[in-house]
């Protein structure tokens, strides 16, 4: 063969790799590859050059990432005999130390044995350390191969740099780039910079901070809840270096999310939270005080407490414009601000005062997420929020997450909490890299944290830090942990704070003496008890938000003159030439042209797509997303066509060309949780855009349960925030079984209270068409969370639709009369009042229900009640004898438990009031169609004659 092409060191122990699975099986390599070595005689393998280091002209393989090579292009010439298998087994080696050193690296700052016993020991690949040293240096690759002088030095400093005190996992990261960038980073240790004795001073000082904050809780509020960070304090100097990199490099805002673990010194040193506000959250007496029902200001406002509170400062710094950080408030529930906060990132990098789709900024925000190391890997809505972050419409160019690893969760140790080796296994099902560091490591932290932001800042995608650590005390101050954990507790005691190591060793170094370490403690000490004393003298409390102007909503305009539907209407129904879609739903949106000019044929998902472009007409930005949105789970909405031909997508509000604001649609993944919550966190962070989130069906929402209870419901009464999310969420009894049935109309009435959110249940096409613009024209005056029970079968049910006339004369209407029984009031002895799709129901059953001298009123809205409405409606009737509320759902559930006691309180007691609907029930509905039907046209029945089966008093 010619001699002109050498395969020289590793390259040879590929060749040689390749050629014994070449023998193994010839189907493990490549065609071209199997060609070559059928013609290669075992004699030649002694030929593979080794000996001195390859020219420049031939590429190196990588062994960790080569893909197979093309060896029909490749010679092998004559030259000195080498060992291949010491070749190889080094190759084998630097790869096991690279790949997994981190199942030695001593992460844990108590001292325990490193996770796992990864294959490390030369002997094992059989070659000694002898064989090592007589193997060039250029075998290891990379920035350190130039530092060694043999394989053998060149493997010693790869153990130091893999299996210290910092831990990296990347070998699930598939993209090659990402793992070279980290490899180089990792050996080039190019992050451990700037550790001058500058440097050194203000991380002293930041650790002492750290230190002496919580030392000064502890010893002067015993045994009051404060869930100290101690033991992982390098948290805080890693935010601090990660929110600088951030200012540097252009983020204009950072986004904070986390749960109790550490929140108050964040809150103090992150968020710049004056120590006189937190101390006098302390001083429970004075704070109640202000926050007593005659002291608090205004309706509606409890407040939290003190380590589930949010803040919001600017980060300014020399040359650096003002930077919003906002730390996201969150419940007990620890990881649900998770996407909350993702949601809130989105917002800041979305510009949406044009028309067409949003315009992304990803480098806009920066979203970092503080995790618990039992929470990470034990609740679900972790994964969900994982999952969104490659997602068009939820990506935020990547987040920072940090887990506060204290090794324990309450009393519950990792064995029992986990079914992996790292609380941090989670993140590589989604190839985001990991990087374990021992929390007592301050440069190793800070370099960790340099590293995490610049990948971030590389790729645009996640990065996890495993910050392992220690919790020194209990759980909440409160606790004995030497009951559970005996052990881990002897060791703790006994260990050094990571300020008093990180002193000790400046000492030595000469960087400071041991009368300024102390000097710095006592400066802390001294400002929080000066805070103290300001505490006391003027106790802090969060300012409620103000109330909005009474009866707002009522006054609120929505209709839409005539001739501006007409025109929004034909510009919806304009595409690109040449585009086309399925001929059925092309014949169905045409109807929409001719649809708008009839009595009574504008469709609920007609009406919708109006009011949004009426909405974007007027500068009002709209994000609907949920799954299946763009279609719509039933067909109906059709906001994104395809061409029926070339998949090309069409969005014709992004090009309506009255739009003067941007218009977002996208199916969500299958989540409710994290969907939800990332919708609240956009809502709460763009209060000008009209945020919807739609269910597949109602029942679903109960997968998001604790973002409704502990976010939606009760943001105002807790943190002062005011989001207006609108909830869509399919709801009507139609046969398909108790899952496809309820919203669970009754836990969003029992939630209601102080104005805090309002509960729909609209009839009509036109109603809610004025509900969605009124929403969105009180985003400024009177925001608040809107739950809308819509329908399915009504939405295309002729009795649902409207007329044009309704769009663009009328107005929402919280409480329907019934316009046959108004001719004849007279008449009326029996008022049947009901919400949703009951009503239609009922019509269908008997046209003229008057002629049993019964009247049928709608409550399209249920909260706020509207007490004024139906009290005009009731003293229309002066020959009233009773009013029977009839509802679909059990009498347990659906309104009347709600409805009931404030009807008794507005009819008085010469009135019956009467229940018709389903007998009290575990389950919302029939599992059978044919049982439904029957019980449905009971239900009917029983509204229409009298005497009403059950009364209340």
């Amino acid at each position: 063969m010619p001699a002109d092409t050498l395969f020289h060191g590793p390259n040879a122990g590929y060749v040689i790799e390749l050629y014994e699975r070449y023998r193994a099986n010839p189907e493990s390599v490549d065609p071209a590859t199997r060609t070559f070595f059928a013609h290669w005689s075992p004699e030649e393998i002694a030929t593979v050059a080794v000996a001195t280091p390859p020219p420049a002209a031939l590429p190196m393989i990588d062994l960790q990432t080569a893909p197979d090579i093309d060896l029909s292009k490749a010679h092998i010439g004559p030259t000195s005999p080498i060992d291949v298998t010491h070749t190889v087994a080094a190759a084998r080696l630097i790869r096991y130390i690279r790949e997994l050193g981190h199942l030695a690296a001593r992460i844990d700052p108590l001292g325990s044995d490193p996770p796992g016993d990864p294959g490390l020991d030369a002997a094992i690949h059989d070659v000694t350390d002898a064989d090592l040293a007589l193997l060039p240096a250029y075998i290891v690759r990379g920035p350190l191969a130039a530092e060694s002088r043999n394989a053998l030095d060149g493997v010693q400093k790869l153990r130091e740099v893999y299996c210290g005190t910092i831990g990296y996992e990347t070998d699930h990261v598939q993209v090659f780039e990402e793992r070279a960038w980290i490899r180089d980073a990792v050996e080039s240790r190019r992050f451990f910079y700037g550790f001058d004795d500058v440097r050194k001073r203000e991380l002293l000082e930041r650790l002492t901070e750290v230190e002496t904050f919580e030392r000064y809780l502890h010893q002067t509020f015993v045994g009051q809840k404060r869930f100290s960070i101690e033991g992982c304090d390098m948290l805080i100097p890693m935010i601090d270096s990660i929110i600088r990199n951030a200012a540097v490099g252009g983020v204009r805002e950072v986004v904070i999310g986390m749960a109790h673990r550490g929140r108050l010194n964040v809150l103090a040193h992150i968020l710049g939270k004056p120590y006189s506000a937190i101390l006098s959250e302390f001083l429970t007496a004075g704070r109640d005080a202000a926050l007593s029902p005659a002291g608090r200001g205004a309706a509606g406002w409890v407040g939290d407490v003190k380590y589930h509170l949010g803040a919001h400062r600017a980060f300014r710094e020399a040359g650096i414009e003002q930077m919003p950080i906002t730390l996201a408030p969150n419940p007990s529930h620890l990881e649900f601000v998770n996407p909350v906060v993702a949601g809130r990132a989105r917002a800041v990098q979305e510009q949406c005062d044009q028309a067409g789709a949003p315009v992304q900024d990803k480098r806009a925000s920066l979203p970092i997420l503080i995790h618990g190391d039992a929470a990470f890997p034990g609740q679900g809505i972790v994964a969900e929020t994982l999952n969104l972050a490659n997602l068009a419409g939820y990506s935020t160019g990547g987040t920072i997450h940090i887990i506060v690893n204290n090794q324990i969760g309450f009393t519950t140790s990792p064995r029992e909490g986990r079914s992996t080796l790292y609380a941090s296994d989670l993140a590589k099902g989604f190839e985001i890299p990991i990087v374990h560091v021992n929390a007592d490591d301050v440069e190793g932290c800070i370099a960790v944290a340099r590293m995490a932001y610049a990948y971030r800042e590389r790729f645009g995608k996640d990065f996890l830090i495993d910050l392992v650590g220690y919790r020194r005390w209990g759980h909440n101050e409160g606790d004995e942990p030497a009951f559970t954990q005996p052990t881990m507790y002897t060791i703790i005691a006994r260990h050094p704070t990571v300020r008093e190591q990180w002193a000790s060793k400046l000492i030595a170094e000469g960087v400071i003496s041991a009368e300024e370490s102390n000097q710095m403690m006592t400066t802390v000490w001294d400002r929080l008890q000066q805070a103290r004393s300001e505490a006391e003298a003027h106790p802090h409390f969060e300012e409620p938000p103000p109330s909005p102007p009474p009866g707002i909503a009522r006054r609120t305009h929505t209709a839409v003159a005539a001739e501006r539907l007409v025109a929004l209407n034909e510009a919806l129904l304009q595409w690109p030439p040449g585009f086309r879609a399925h001929p059925r739903l092309e014949r169905m949106l045409e109807r929409r042209r001719t649809a708008l000019h009839m009595p009574g044929a504008i469709e609920w998902a007609h009406a919708e797509i109006l009011a949004f472009a009426s909405l974007l007409e007027e500068g009002i930005p709209i994000r609907l997303t949920g799954q299946d949105v763009e279609r719509g789970t039933f067909s109906q909405r059709h906001l994104v066509l395809h061409d029926a031909q070339t998949d090309e997508r069409w969005c014709p509000l992004q090009a309506l060309p009255q739009a003067r604001a941007s218009f977002a649609v996208y199916n969500s993944p299958l989540s409710e949780a994290a969907a939800l919550g990332f919708e609240f966190g956009y809502s709460a962070h763009n209060p000008q855009a009209l945020v919807i989130w739609e269910a597949q069906f109602g029942d679903f929402a109960n997968g998001a349960q604790v973002i409704i209870d502990q976010f939606i419901v009760s943001a105002r009464k807790k943190w002062g925030q005011t989001p207006a999310l609108v909830m869509l969420l399919p709801h009507g009894y139609e046969g398909q079984g108790p899952e496809h049935s309820s919203a669970r109309l009754e836990r969003f009435l029992q939630l209601a209270a102080e104005d805090n959110i309002r509960v729909a249940n609209c009839t009509t096409a036109a109603q809610y068409f004025h509900l969605l613009r009124r929403q969105a024209l009180l985003l400024n005056a009177d925001p608040r969370p809107l739950i809308v029970m819509t329908p399915k079968s009504l939405l295309r049910h002729p009795r649902a639709a409207s007329s044009l006339h309704d769009l663009s004369e009328g107005r929402f209407q919280r409480v329907i009369d019934d316009p046959q029984a108004r001719e004849r009031p007279a008449d009326v002895a029996r008022l049947v009042l009901c919400s949703g799709k009951i009503y239609v129901d009922l019509l269908s059953a008997s046209d003229t229900p008057l002629t049993n001298g019964v009247a049928v009123v709608r409550l399209e809205e249920l909260y706020s009640f509207p007490v004024d409405e139906l009290r005009d409606v009731l003293a229309g009737y002066p020959n009233l004898q009773e009013v029977i509320w009839l509802q679909e759902e059990p009498e347990n559930m659906g309104a009347w438990r709600y409805v009931a006691p404030r009807l008794r309180e507005l009819i008085g007691p010469d009135l019956t009031l009467s229940y018709v609907g389903r007998p009290a029930s575990a389950s919302p509905s029939e599992g059978s169609l044919a049982l439904h039907l029957i019980e449905q046209q009971r239900l009917i029945a029983e509204a229409l004659r009298a005497p009403a089966v059950e009364q209340y008093h």
